[in-house]
């Protein structure tokens, strides 16, 4: 792709967003603040639409690639996007959650391998779909820590091993900031929405899953490691405390951060955009293919994060001991 070529692509995502903006106006897709939330006022709904249009401008501009994983990100996007407005019976939305995952199943070839790498992989990527969509909670953080890690599969596509697309990484990334430019501020034009952190989140996860098939190194699932183990430990101590983890809340690490301590949003996205870079640049450069320095850098930084959380939180918080 030239950098003219990317330019016009910047300025076309730019005018999409905007236009979509106006439509969100007019049918009134705005996100209203409730005792949930960690923003105060009305905001547009759904800026991250972009991220499927990227993809759909992608596969029309560029001879029709992947078109399964196309197809199930137009469903995982439509789905999330009517789930943004009327809010969908969940039986409903995890089925064409799970046709749309199938779908890029076909695309990545997984139906050849031995039947048990099926149910390993749907669980998997389900479950990162879900984590990167209860994540997005703040201003910056899915647009911020997306743009990380689609820079750093870009870098490893073209430095370390192609195994995709770098012109759809770079389609993907441009939407990233023109998404960015509307959110990453402290008074955000736009939020995600479902349609966003779900449709970026199936896009990263298909990335990350050509990448893995193509080294055969699951260490590359570490791409997603601080989400994941604020995902992950958000999870275990809700279940301590006996709550429904399905439920929203306001208890990930991120979400303390900004509204208990009232810590800048912007800071915390950036916080969290640094840490995962730097654990990416640890993985490629020191830990590569070797499964026993990626397991200590797992059980490192997930040792080190639980004995942050305990020391910023405070066990009686996580754990309800005065209860």
């Amino acid at each position: 792709m030239t950098l003219l070529f990317a330019l016009l692509l910047l300025i076309t995502l730019l005018l999409l967003e905007l236009t979509y903006f106006k439509i969100a106006d007019r049918f009134n897709i705005i996100d209203k603040p409730n005792h949930r939330s960690s923003h105060t006022s009305v905001t547009i709904r759904g800026g991250g639409i972009i991220f499927s249009l990227a993809a759909l401008i992608y596969f029309f501009g560029f001879g029709f690639a992947y078109p399964y994983f196309i197809l199930g990100l137009l469903l995982i996007s439509l789905i999330s996007f009517l789930d943004d407005i009327f809010t969908l019976n969940n039986k409903v939305r995890i089925s064409v959650h799970l046709i749309a995952v199938l779908l890029m199943f076909y695309q990545w070839g997984l139906f050849s391998l031995t039947w048990y790498w099926i149910p390993i992989a749907i669980i998997f990527v389900i479950g990162t779909i879900n984590a990167y969509n209860f994540m997005d909670g703040i201003n910056g953080i899915t647009g911020g820590y997306s743009l990380v890690a689609i820079a750093t599969l870009y870098y490893l596509n073209e430095k370390v091993i192609a195994f995709t697309s770098s012109d759809l990484l770079i389609t993907i990334g441009l939407s990233l900031l023109v998404f960015n430019f509307f959110n990453f501020r402290k008074r955000a034009k736009c939020f995600a929405g479902d349609v966003g952190s779900v449709s970026i989140a199936f896009i990263i996860v298909f990335f990350m899953g050509q990448l893995i098939i193509q080294t055969q190194n699951f260490n590359y699932i570490l791409l997603l490691l601080f989400y994941g183990l604020d995902a992950a430990s958000t999870i275990f101590f809700r279940t301590i405390r006996k709550e429904n983890i399905f439920e929203a809340h306001r208890s990930h690490f991120y979400q303390y951060l900004a509204n208990q301590l009232k810590w800048n949003h912007l800071v915390v996205s950036g916080l969290y955009m640094s840490i995962q870079l730097l654990l990416n640049v640890m993985l490629i450069f020191l830990v590569g293919n070797n499964l026993w320095s990626a397991s200590l850098l797992l059980i490192a930084s997930g040792v080190l994060f639980l004995i942050i959380r305990f020391n910023v939180e405070g066990r009686e918080r996580l754990l309800h001991l005065n209860s």
